[in-house]
């Protein structure tokens, strides 16, 4: 509560970043590469925090480079390559369809 910014942790930072977000009482929340650098604990908390955010009824824009993390807390996914939409669709179907995401995010 007390502490500088710039001395806590990674994971710590985006909960700060996140918080300081809803503070306007945001419809719309856009999160930009969450998980980047994070611990694989720390990105279950964050990922928790956002799946939370979403029951609450908040609407969430997520870039997301890592599929797993996606498909797990979208309800609709869209995946662009060189700004154009190469795939895009339910989270629920895309993940049975049998369509290979992988050529598409680069995941061989």
């Amino acid at each position: 509560r007390h502490q500088i910014a710039g001395s806590l942790s990674g994971g710590e930072q985006q909960m700060l970043a996140i918080g300081r977000a809803l503070m306007s009482n945001p419809r719309v929340l856009l999160m930009d590469e969450p998980s980047e650098g994070l611990a694989p604990q720390i990105v279950a908390e964050v990922m928790s925090t956002i799946r939370r955010l979403k029951e609450q009824g908040l609407s969430i824009v997520l870039v997301e480079q890592n599929p797993k993390l996606v498909f797990d807390v979208a309800d609709d996914i869209v995946i662009l390559n060189s700004g154009r939409v190469v795939v895009e669709g339910a989270a629920a179907e895309l993940k049975t369809s049998g369509v290979d995401l992988r050529q598409h995010l680069g995941i061989y």
